[in-house]
């Protein structure tokens, strides 16, 4: 497997890049390993950012849970033996179970669970706890780019091409993605990309450390990215720059989609975005003249109501210009999370089975519930989405839930509309987290279960480019940590199912093979030995008929690129969308003037459970903040440094102000990484996206004043004066 004495090859906790590393002894440092470059895999050649490097100080047991805490009478969480805390648990979900059925039982997971615990998960909570009430936290991920591939292409995958194509291609329009700060290393194919007279442009409010590396930055503002797509493609259609041949060929649909885009005239875009019609034009150049190009997104136009339908507008724009299904072209989506990908493909989405299966297909639960050995009616039906499910939490209604298993997530600082999450949690009648620290949300269980965490353990991951890896284990948990599998295994257990949930990864990996077959997301013939001798296998990866290398057949190669040959839809072709743009499900008033839009700061990930426990990064990124323009500031008399509240409909987070010419005058910046009163969600809509059921984390209307005021002492903001 690849262990030397000079370490063990693995990859990196955090996010979807998944990048190389090795972990070799060293007793000096936190954790007790240290981290080594690992130039051989070819994602990250070596490179790691400070996230990455300082990852072992995690495994100390001083910043970790390493034994179960239940609360007691007192309302006090106190250390508990596993046997004591593992009954509790069976208990209080059994309790509910019967009292309210199993519905009221609900199931939250992670998008950094590996493929086997995301697989096991949903198999635990189908068929253990005959719940359909389960659904994880990358839905806020890349669910929007996920409804749209899968209506233009029929199959979704971030990257449909390896990363290594980025730097051959001509152009790229990069959408909504701080990639400087969030995933450092992947920095160097957009730098490689220009070195080879390549183009990047730059779609994004803020004049981030991504924009300042590109040719061309455009700063629509928040909410109006739906409306900059289609002006783009408006000036491919007047200016005669459609592919013919291509859009006959392989699509479908262009007539009602050309309609939508021609009501977007330039200077009608120009007035919603704010970007002038000259570098609307400037783009639709270079994008169109260069030999190939390719859009790319992330959660800044993903993350709004309407993100499937302005992830689609982007798509529209390359079938348009056939910059899709063709090499060194395409769109891709750059997931965030560091299994957000497989995360979803393997079960642990309310709507889908193993294998990208989708749960209310009848062949699919024939297929996945003959691999779990019972009949297929036995398995429930779609449940809710994630915010959804977070919404009915503890509700004294039908439909409510009542108990949740919760597993690698924290809500409390993660979801939209946070306080009203917090509430939440806090009416259930029973909630065990299962984590490897003490988050915000763990604080409120009744029971808390201590788990082992990436370099203890072995498991698959899914990277942004849909190459499955295998993460493993280098260093010995602490005693007092269990698998998440182990978990699983023993509350089956204690819920009546003897058999059926393995703690050996790789034997949970071989039926998920199984489960997979046939599916869209097939790895029916990807093994843990060949994942270690290809550094990962490209699904999908069917296993030949009649068997693999063990039957003398040549294992399939494995699927680096998609859609080459034909689109993954019924009749080959990709799906134009017919989408016009309508408002954000805020639009400033004289109340909440300004535009808030959320993100991540390079030192810190996501809710910050992990990284606000490593002292370098903390160092580097101590706390939230407020992002405005000197305008505003000057508006309502704030200094940098002056404490400022943001207040929305939901509620008010207070932070520093941090005044930057780089941003928007009519729009603020927080990023979301701390619980406390700098919550940036307890600001954010959870308005939902109809197809992808995404919130609208990425804008909403807020006023913003000095904290510290007398109340109505301190001029409110007016930014829709430019």
């Amino acid at each position: 497997m690849n262990d030397q004495v000079t370490g063990t090859d693995t990859h990196c906790p955090y996010c979807a890049l998944q990048c190389g590393m090795r972990l070799a002894p060293s007793p000096g440092e936190p954790g007790g390993v240290q981290v080594l470059p690992r130039p051989a895999f070819p994602v990250n050649q070596g490179a790691l950012c400070g996230k990455g490097q300082t990852a072992p100080a995690l495994l100390d047991p001083a910043v970790r849970l390493t034994e179960p805490l239940v609360r007691d009478a007192s309302g006090a969480l106190v250390p508990a033996d596993w046997d004591e805390a593992l009954d509790r648990v069976a208990a209080g979900l059994a309790a509910v179970r019967e009292r309210h059925g199993p519905d009221a039982v609900g199931v939250f997971g992670g998008g950094g669970l590996t493929n086997e615990k995301a697989y096991a998960l949903g198999k635990f909570t189908r068929l253990v706890l005959g719940s359909s009430q389960i659904d994880y936290n990358g839905r806020f991920c890349m669910s929007s780019a996920a409804a749209a591939t899968n209506r233009a292409f029929g199959l979704d995958r971030g990257l449909p091409f390896p990363l290594a194509d980025i730097p051959k291609t001509g152009c790229v329009i990069l959408v909504g993605s701080n990639l400087a700060e969030t995933m450092p290393p992947v920095l160097r194919y957009f730098t490689k990309l220009r070195e080879n007279g390549g183009r990047l442009i730059v779609v994004d409010p803020r004049r981030t450390r991504t924009a300042e590396h590109a040719d061309l930055h455009l700063a629509p503002r928040p909410g109006t990215d739906l409306a900059l797509a289609l002006g783009l493609l408006h000036l491919v259609v007047a200016e005669g720059r459609t592919d013919e041949e291509f859009i006959a060929a392989r699509t479908t649909g262009w007539e009602e989609a050309r309609a939508a885009a021609m009501a977007h005239w330039p200077e009608l875009v120009e007035r919603i975005t704010g970007v002038p019609v000259p570098l609307l034009r400037e783009t639709v150049r270079m994008f169109c003249e260069a030999p190939a190009s390719m859009v790319l997104t992330a959660r800044g136009p993903e993350q709004q109501a309407k993100g499937t339908d302005t992830v689609g507008a982007w798509i529209n724009l390359c079938l348009a210009t056939g910059r899709a299904g063709r090499p060194l072209s395409g769109y891709g989506c750059l997931t965030g999370q560091g299994n957000g990908q497989g995360g979803r493909e393997h079960g642990q989405k309310a709507d889908q089975l193993p294998g990208y299966r989708m749960l209310a297909d009848a062949a699919a639960r024939e297929h996945v519930a003959r691999v779990w050995g019972v009949p297929p009616e036995t398995l429930p039906g779609p449940g809710r989405s994630a915010y959804e499910l977070l919404d009915a939490l503890g509700r004294d209604t039908p439909g409510g839930v009542r108990a949740l298993l919760l597993m690698a997530s924290n809500p409390v600082v993660s979801a939209p509309r946070a306080a009203h999450v917090e509430e939440r949690l806090r009416s259930l009648d029973f909630l065990a987290v299962c984590d490897v620290v003490l988050s915000e949300s763990a604080r409120l269980a009744d029971v808390v279960l201590p788990v082992t965490q990436w370099a203890e353990e072995t498991g698959t991951l899914t990277s942004l480019e849909g190459r499955v890896l295998l993460r493993r284990q280098a260093v010995a948990p602490p005693p007092g940590c269990r698998s998440d599998l182990a978990v699983l295994h023993d509350l089956a257990a204690r819920l009546g199912w003897e058999k059926g949930f393995p703690t050996d990864p790789e034997e949970v990996f071989e039926e998920l093979r199984r489960a997979s077959a046939g599916g869209k997301a097939d790895y029916s013939g990807i093994t843990y030995r060949r994942i270690a001798e290809e550094d990962g296998v490209f699904w999908p990866c069917p296993e030949p008929p009649g068997g693999g290398p063990e039957a003398g057949q040549a294992p399939h190669p494995g699927t680096p690129r998609l859609f080459l040959d034909r689109f993954a839809t019924p009749d080959g072709r990709a799906r134009f969308a017919p989408v016009t743009h309508r408002p954000a499900a805020e639009e400033p008033t004289e109340e909440y003037p300004v535009l808030l839009t959320t993100g991540r700061v390079l030192a810190q990930y996501q809710s910050g459970a992990q990284t606000r426990r490593v002292p370098p990064l903390n160092d580097a990124a101590p706390g939230p903040f407020v992002e405005l323009h000197p305008r505003l500031a000057e508006r309502i008399g704030a200094a940098e440094g002056d404490r400022l509240a943001v207040v929305s409909r939901r509620g008010r987070a207070v932070a520093p102000a941090r005044i930057s010419g780089g941003i928007r005058p009519d729009t603020v910046f927080m990023p979301f990484h701390w619980p406390g009163e700098g919550r940036a969600n307890t600001l954010t809509n959870p308005a939902l996206d109809p197809a992808s059921r995404m919130p609208e984390f990425k804008v909403c209307a807020v006023r913003v004043e000095l904290a510290d005021a007398a109340p109505g002492g301190a001029p409110r903001a007016d930014a829709r004066e430019r």
